[in-house]
C-alpha cells in the first residue's frame, strides 16, 4: 500500500495506547510499551513529524452540549461552474457544524457529517448556508435515528 509507514511493535503499541488515552504521561506510556520515557518520547515525536499522529483530541457528548441532531447531507455540485469543487471546499472547511467532509463516488460528490441542536437549526443551516455556494446543485439529507456504534480509533491489526 502507497505511503503506508513501517511500524515497529513499540510504536504500534504506542499508538494503540495512545489511542485509549491521549493524556498518558511519557513514563506511562513507555511503561505500557516496555520502554523508558526517553526512548518513547523520541518515537512519539517521529510519529508526529511524519505525520502518524496528527494531534490529540478529546471526544465531547454533542447532545449534552445541545448539539442532539447529526445529518449526513449528500451534496451534488453543478458541473459546469468553473471552480465549483475549490469554492465548495473552502466554504466547507469554513462552517464549525460540518464535522466530516468525503468526496465519494456514487450519486453524490460529497458526503458530510453535520451537526446542530434542531431540525430546524438543520433547515436554516442548509438554506444560508450550504445553498448559499453557488456550486451546490443538490442535497440530499438523512437524519440520524440513533448513534449505534462511533469509533475513532483506528485499527491496527493489519499492521501485525
Amino acid at each position: 500500500m502507497a505511503g503506508t509507514i513501517k511500524l515497529d511493535r513499540h510504536e504500534k503499541g504506542i499508538l494503540a495506547a495512545l489511542q485509549d488515552n491521549a493524556r498518558l504521561t511519557m513514563q506511562e506510556l513507555g511503561e505500557a510499551v516496555g520502554l523508558s520515557a526517553s526512548p518513547c518520547w523520541r518515537r512519539v515525536r517521529s510519529m508526529e513529524e511524519i505525520g502518524v499522529i496528527r494531534r490529540y483530541t478529546v471526544h465531547l457528548d454533542p447532545a449534552k452540549l445541545g448539539l442532539a441532531e447529526c445529518v449526513f447531507a449528500h451534496v451534488t455540485l453543478e458541473r459546469h461552474k468553473e471552480n465549483a469543487v475549490e469554492q465548495f471546499e473552502t466554504a466547507i472547511a469554513a462552517m464549525p457544524e460540518v464535522l466530516e467532509c468525503f468526496a465519494v463516488t456514487g450519486e453524490a460528490d460529497y458526503l458530510l457529517r453535520i451537526v446542530v441542536p434542531t431540525t430546524g437549526d438543520y433547515g436554516r443551516f442548509l438554506s444560508e448556508r450550504i445553498f448559499s455556494i453557488p456550486a451546490v446543485a443538490h442535497v440530499k439529507s438523512s437524519v440520524t435515528l440513533k448513534e449505534v456504534k462511533f469509533e475513532t480509533r483506528l485499527p491496527l491489526t493489519h499492521l501485525d
